[in-house]
């Protein structure tokens, strides 16, 4: 049986018009059943996403299956008579590329596109098992070029021998989106992606250490990489006995002034300028004195009156530099420098002085509201990583950095996988805390040498996308929203990918998801979420999303630039310790088993309260 022959036995029709990338296809009559069989296999006619071939002599043009129905119901959506014999079957296909066949050399080279389009008439074929697996073969062969881009995470479905390669270098390099309904193996086919990559040897006998930061607010991901990940916990309402990750470090004075001003002012329906002028000045304060560009503020007791004046520069700062002094930078400040600034300088409230003090209305009205939100914060133990006093012996920005990339220990590689566990966060602080990590790794990219980003590229996998780049204005992720669509549109150029994963992809800001080059779409049950995904893919290929609601488990589109071909794929099987811990409840074997004793119900409850079980 020679390849890429035009073989009667797999004839199925002959092509009755094309438009563009678009052909229609009348089947043949002789096609009794959507089956044939063929060298002892049988294949599927017509299966929305499934491959076919029109030869042109050694040319061949391919193009997936987009849509079959009858001739009748056409003509009935045109409101046309139908006529007795209009009973033929009408199929709609996607040319997607061409290739010549070298039958001496048994080779096939392919290319995206198509230059030269069939004529009607012309005979349209299934494609073998073996032909899908040269096709693929092919195609990916075009992609390579210096280490090995290519990770093998699934096969091609109805050339389940073909192994699926994604080319990570445009894949992450372009951004990607992972979508899927709840329930249709999203976060799965996630482990699936990144164990592959983390399996892949790009350079014989050579070292591999990606480099992936995921955002992770359900704790799903720690237990599926095993010592290839470190869990980096921001919350932990269990008990201290039960391992749920390291304590992770972020404090409040990696945040820039505006991300500062949302979490200490919040969503408030009096908000005004003042108030983040007031934020703002005090910042900028608090961050000098930490420098040593100036002095601390007055304190209540004993101070003399020329304290209350602008602070004198200090080591000879000049008045202008301390004017280009910026705020934004992630220099250290303390918390109790902050509180000092906004009550005893902006405030007044110094005793003691000639100064006039403000009355307490005024002050209520300007500063208390700021004052009272910084002290819920710093007594709440849900963000007691962010809140910590900062003193000389706290943490550098080295430190912090180095949870997330680069070497952690001296002499041994960081873990490959860096996952930041912010389950339990109430919203207005994981909002700003995903904008803080999304802007941190930006600008440490930013401020790389061009060698050093050649080095050292990052990935961020940002799951439930939809909460931190909504479509919508939400002012808890108003900060991150504007962090992430930076990393969306500029982070590719200094070596920063993205993968944005969600089950609601109508939900993400849409200038975001179009940043997007690639493209792994499971089932999608919604048809607004559907049509919305359409918009968004390449030319010709918003006709393969007439599949996303049929689509079994495992099973996905596969389009953009970091797949070979478009194509429907099964993703490849993990073991138990390598899935996320995202299984569905079973409600008949929880409902068999034995109840939960008062004693159990007990501590959950001092779980939700806080407090110290005896």
């Amino acid at each position: 049986m020679t390849p890429f022959e035009p073989t009667a036995d797999l004839r199925i029709g002959h092509l009755v018009e094309v438009s563009g990338t678009v052909a229609r296809v009348e089947l043949s009559g002789d096609v009794l059943e959507l089956t044939r069989s063929y060298g002892g296999r049988v294949y599927s006619i017509g299966q929305i996403g499934s491959v076919v071939k029109i030869h042109s002599g050694r040319r061949l043009t391919f193009g997936f299956v987009s849509l079959l129905r009858m001739r009748s119901e056409e003509l009935a959506v045109l409101t046309t008579v139908i006529p007795p014999d209009a009973d033929q079957r009408i199929m709609e296909i996607e040319l997607f590329g061409e290739g010549v066949w070298h039958s001496g050399g048994r080779d096939l080279s392919f290319t995206r596109g198509v230059t030269a389009y069939p004529l009607p008439r012309q005979g349209v074929y299934l494609l073998t098992r073996e032909e899908a697996e040269m096709l693929y073969g092919s195609a990916e062969s075009q992609r390579k070029g210096g280490a090995d881009p290519l990770v093998e995470f699934g096969s091609y479905v109805g050339a389940e021998t073909a192994v699926c390669r994604a080319n990570i270098d445009k894949m992450f390099g372009l951004h990607c989106a992972v979508l899927g309904s709840t329930g249709s193996g999203k976060s799965g086919a996630v482990a699936a992606l990144l164990h592959s990559v983390l399996e892949h040897r790009p350079v014989a006998d050579g070292e591999f250490h990606p480099r992936i930061v995921i955002i992770d607010p359900h704790a799903e991901y720690a237990k599926a990489f095993g010592s290839r990940a470190t869990a980096y916990r921001a919350y932990n309402p269990l008990q201290a006995d039960e391992e749920t990750g390291t304590a992770i470090k972020l404090p409040y004075w990696l945040m820039s002034a505006e991300e500062w001003r949302a979490l200490v002012v919040g969503k408030t329906e009096f908000e005004a300028t003042s108030q983040h002028n007031t934020v703002y000045k005090a910042l900028t304060h608090a961050r000098m004195v930490a420098a040593g560009l100036i002095g601390p503020a007055p304190t209540a007791y004993g101070v003399p009156d020329s304290a209350l004046g602008e602070p004198k520069p200090a080591g000879g700062v000049t008045q202008d530099q301390l004017g280009e002094f910026d705020r934004d930078k992630p220099r250290p400040f303390s918390l109790t420098e902050f509180e000092r600034h906004i009550t005893f300088v902006q405030g007044a409230r110094l005793k003691g002085t000639t100064t006039e003090k403000k009355p307490d209305s005024e002050f209520a009205k300007d500063y208390r509201s700021i004052l009272d939100k910084l002290s819920v914060l710093r007594h709440d133990p849900r963000i007691r990583f962010l809140m910590e006093e900062w003193t000389k012996e706290s943490a550098s920005l080295a430190d912090v950095l180095s949870q997330f990339v680069g070497k952690q220990d001296e002499g041994r590689p960081g873990a490959d996988i860096r996952i930041i566990d912010i389950s339990g966060l109430p919203n207005e602080v994981a909002g700003p805390l995903t904008a803080v990590l999304a802007r941190l790794l930006f600008h440490y990219k930013l401020h790389q040498s061009f060698e050093e980003r050649r080095r050292d590229p990052l990935l961020i996998v940002c799951e439930e996308a939809h909460r931190y780049v909504p479509d919508r204005g939400e002012a808890e992720y108003a900060a991150a929203q504007s962090a992430i669509r930076r990393v969306a549109r500029e982070g590719r150029k200094y070596g920063l990918g993205l993968m944005l994963v969600s089950q609601r992809p109508a939900d993400i800001e849409s200038t975001v998801l179009a940043q997007c080059g690639t493209w792994l779409i499971l089932r999608l049950s919604n048809s607004t979420d559907q049509q919305h995904v359409s918009r968004f893919l390449p030319d010709g290929l918003a006709g393969m999303t007439r599949a996303l609601a049929s689509l079994g488990q495992q099973e996905a589109l596969f389009v953009g630039e970091g797949a070979s071909l478009p194509a429907r794929v099964r993703i490849r099987n993990l073991t138990e310790d390598q899935l996320p811990r995202s299984e569905n409840p079973k409600f008949a074997q929880g409902w068999s088993g034995v109840q939960l004793s008062r004693v159990e119900v007990e501590a959950i409850a001092d779980r939700m309260s806080g407090r110290a079980p005896d």
